[in-house]
């Protein structure tokens, strides 16, 4: 699921996007923030979709072996258990699944060899085998050959890789984002009543989550001016064009929670910066954020600008 640091990463995004548009309306690119942050969950109902229709082309696949022109005794009675899986046969019920596959208009037509090739490489592999060959088939039994198409089969898949990749812009990003959903749901996947299993949530509290990044975004863009001059007072030796956009960005934001996230500690927002700097900007922007953040700490804390509250106090 997506925690703190991967909503601070689309807050980031956002913000460097409305930066660099032309027109800045707040509010269309707070919506388009929330959006991306959809799109997290519409890449898990279409990932979950793939392996269901991998499992229903076993059908397909059964039914162009029956009309070979001399088909074998194995050809004409096929083993189908995977269609009776449970976890697959869970999610069919799933009412959350169910209407979010009609919300995001889920299908598979456009790319009809996908399922197709993916089913080969399972129907050839040893673990499939195995499954087929098992007679005491278990809730768990059957999580684990859906676990090994997800691992194995799906995210193996150069094509597939492609697909997900030309439908969400984010997915280089996202991506790890998706297996701890799909992990999660395997978690809660775990009751033979099918309705007490659950899908996994986006986030781990949405109320609380989306109140951050939407105050994070505004907030960072109602002082940003008042920012610029704390950094550039601590920057004094730097021409501004050699500073990254997205360093910039990055201590606006650590600046913002300083000041305005009374429940976030201090540390916990400075580490996650720096994190982010590593992936997101230049290689030697993790220790020019760091010693810039620690003077514009220092001089907040003696104005008595830093004032947390509960967890915040946490040093």
């Amino acid at each position: 699921m997506l925690n703190r640091r991967h909503l601070r990463v689309k807050v980031l995004q956002a913000l460097y996007s409305y930066h660099q548009s032309d027109k800045k309306e707040v509010q269309a690119h707070e919506k388009l923030m929330l959006q991306s942050i959809d799109r997290v969950f519409e890449m898990y109902i279409w990932m979950l979709s793939l392996v269901d229709e991998v499992i229903q082309f076993s059908a397909n696949d059964a039914a162009e072996r029956a009309n070979k022109h001399l088909p074998t005794a194995d050809d004409l009675n096929p083993n189908l258990k995977i269609l009776d899986n449970r976890f697959i046969a869970s999610l069919h019920v799933n009412r959350d699944y169910v209407a979010a596959v009609k919300r995001y208009k889920i299908s598979w037509d456009f790319e009809p060899e996908l399922a197709k090739s993916l089913f080969i490489v399972l129907k050839n592999s040893d673990e499939y085998a195995a499954y087929l060959a098992k007679t005491d088939d278990t809730l768990q039994s059957d999580k684990d050959i859906i676990k090994y198409i997800f691992k194995k089969v799906i995210l193996k898949s150069s094509l597939a890789e492609q697909v997900f990749e030309d439908k969400f812009i984010s997915w280089p990003v996202d991506r790890d984002v998706l297996q701890a959903l799909i992990a999660k749901t395997f978690k809660n996947f775990s009751f033979d009543n099918y309705q007490e299993n659950k899908l996994a949530e986006v986030t781990g509290n949405w109320a609380e989550d989306r109140d951050f990044i939407v105050d994070l975004f505004e907030k960072s863009i109602r002082y940003d001016d008042e920012y610029q001059v704390m950094i550039g007072q601590k920057t004094q030796n730097w021409e501004p064009e050699r500073i990254a956009m997205m360093d910039t960005l990055l201590m606006k934001m650590a600046i913002c929670e300083f000041v305005n996230f009374a429940s976030v500690p201090v540390k916990v927002t400075i580490n996650e910066y720096l994190e982010i700097a590593k992936e997101f900007s230049t290689p030697k922007s993790n220790s020019f954020i760091n010693g810039i953040l620690d003077k514009i700490l220092f001089e907040l804390k003696e104005q008595n600008k830093i004032r947390k509250t509960g967890r915040g106090l946490i040093e």
